[in-house]
């Protein structure tokens, strides 16, 4: 008796965790349990095969052979199956000698807890005889089970030495550009450059449902230079310096069921909380190729660090408000969380239906500009290089400018292949000072807007097709006697087409064609071509 008691002991411990998470699927499917479990299955079928078709054809346990009936009294009698549902042993129907040995292992299980509890008397001699019978006809099974749970176990503690932490994902993208101005010889981009940008992302969560979202990267991909902002990259730095340093950093976290507060560190952008409405807008990893292209250009007015809130009014209505700082470091004059530039937003984001979406937004800046179109249409850098000239002083450059935004912005998906969307935005800019008389003090008003394109999958599921359409930022009207209205219009054509050549490679051509560049028809027409890979891990 103790002998055989012995044995329950033993085998109950090593082969109770396999009853639960293998054979009567508690282990969640897609976990790194599972994954090792299928992978050690396939490793181990040939060996396991032969060793029980040695000793007998592996067949299954039909609800007539006795081991079958056996086996059910025992349930009935401990309760011992416990990784179904329903709890219960499902009845007559067919099944596997492993899914059996595992039953029996159960059974196994709950009778040594019996004995362990003082509670032996509870069990009889003829379930003990019964146990040890079924044991020995299925010794073949356990012991297959056994090797591989061991083998299991080994997985589990090389998985646990390897992993890189047990709160955090690390992700990566490095992209290559190869960029030439094929058109426009009155520029000063002659040459073809080639460059490339790497992000190292951390993505750590605390309790499943935050995130902590850090980025290092290093960039020294160039944007054209063709004396305007119109046609800027969507993937380029700002001096082509290759030092690695942090980029965005901002924890995400739900305040209750329908809000998701977003506290921002660093570099902070508008879309981090708040919907931009277009569907090609994928944090400058991927398409579109221009930084036009991402969006409503007044979005750029909100950058930095600073605190963004999003909530839902069930599933059609989402409010999102945020307010963004780009020299919140800074303890000089001037500057720092509410006395330096600043963007705030609210929109109203409306979705009548699972494939179309309304953007409605405002958004109130100080010291921050438009990033793309016209140089007039960036106000503080046309009238600082103008006060720079004025004075001969190149450190006399700061004129403050406040400035009011609003957009509207659409996107439909008119099946699951093709994507239509656009937007418009209008900016109303003052200065607020006129630098001792050099200037006067007055208003611009700036519009743009833009229709999008897309197809899904053409050629192969996952690859994107691409049009954008539209005017950058112009300026207008103006009252300020120093900067003019942009009297021509340029427009904004590109067309990409990204290719997956597998998950973590894709290859983006593209073109970008500007007409009337710097809305100046003087200026001659300029064609851009630009060949991005990425590579993401």
């Amino acid at each position: 008796m103790k002998k055989f008691l012995g044995s329950l002991l033993i085998n109950s411990v090593v082969m109770g965790v396999v009853l639960s998470l293998e054979v009567m699927g508690v282990a969640a499917k897609g976990t790194p349990t599972s994954a090792m479990v299928e992978e050690n299955q396939k490793t181990n079928k040939e060996e396991q095969n032969a060793q029980i078709s040695s000793r007998r054809k592996l067949s299954d346990v039909n609800p007539t052979d006795w081991a079958f009936q056996a086996l059910q009294s025992l349930v009935e009698r401990y309760g011992c199956i416990i990784g179904y549902p329903n709890n219960t042993y499902r009845g007559n129907r067919v099944i596997t000698r492993y899914e059996f040995a595992a039953g029996l292992n159960a059974c196994l299980e709950r009778v040594n807890q019996l004995i362990a509890t003082e509670a032996a008397d509870m069990v009889n001699k003829e379930d003990l005889a019964m146990l040890q019978r079924l044991q020995g006809e299925f010794s073949v099974e356990m012991a297959a089970l056994r090797e591989h749970i061991n083998s299991l176990m080994a997985h589990t503690g090389k998985l646990k030495t390897e992993q890189f932490s047990t709160t955090t994902k690390l992700q990566g993208d490095v992209i290559t550009a190869v960029s030439d101005v094929l058109s426009g010889n009155t520029y000063n981009s002659d040459n073809t450059t080639f460059a490339a940008r790497t992000r190292i992302k951390l993505l750590t969560s605390f309790t499943g449902k935050d995130t902590l979202f850090t980025r290092l990267e290093a960039n020294n991909i160039l944007g054209p230079n063709i004396s305007t902002r119109e046609g800027s990259f969507s993937f380029s730095g700002e001096d082509g310096n290759t030092d690695i340093a942090l980029g965005t950093l901002y924890y995400q976290f739900p305040a209750n069921k329908n809000t998701q507060v977003t506290v921002m560190g660093n570099a902070g952008a508008a879309d981090y909380f708040a919907n931009t409405v277009n569907l090609f807008d994928r944090d400058g990893g991927v398409v579109p190729l221009s930084l036009f292209g991402t969006g409503n250009p007044i979005y750029h007015h909100m950058n930095g660090a600073g605190l963004g809130i999003t909530h839902q009014f069930g599933g059609k209505l989402d409010l999102s408000l945020g307010y963004l700082a780009n020299s919140s470091n800074n303890p000089s004059n001037g500057n720092g969380l509410f006395n330096g530039g600043y963007g705030a937003l609210t929109q109203l984001t409306l979705k009548p239906s699972n494939r179309l979406t309304f953007g409605l937004t405002y958004i109130n800046a100080y010291n921050q500009e438009l990033a793309t179109g016209s140089n007039r249409a960036n106000l503080r850098t046309f009238l600082g290089e103008f006060v720079q000239n004025a004075t001969n002083n190149p450190n006399d450059s700061s004129v403050p400018i406040s400035s009011n935004s609003y957009g509207i912005q659409a996107s439909h998906k008119l099946n699951d292949k093709v994507l239509l969307g656009g937007w418009v935005g209008y900016t109303t800019a003052r200065n607020l000072s006129t630098k001792g008389g050099l200037i006067d003090r007055g208003d611009i008003d700036i519009w743009n807007c833009a229709v999008t394109f897309g197809l899904l999958d053409l050629g192969k599921k996952g690859n994107l097709a691409g049009i954008i359409m539209g005017i950058e930022p112009k300026v207008t009207k103006s009252n300020i006697s120093q900067i003019s209205e942009d009297n021509d219009t340029s427009l904004h054509l590109e067309a990409f087409y990204e290719y997956q050549v597998t998950d973590n490679i894709a290859i983006t051509p593209g073109v970008i064609w500007l007409t009337a560049p710097d809305h100046n028809s003087n200026n001659d027409n300029i064609l851009m071509g630009i060949l991005r890979t990425n590579f993401s891990f």
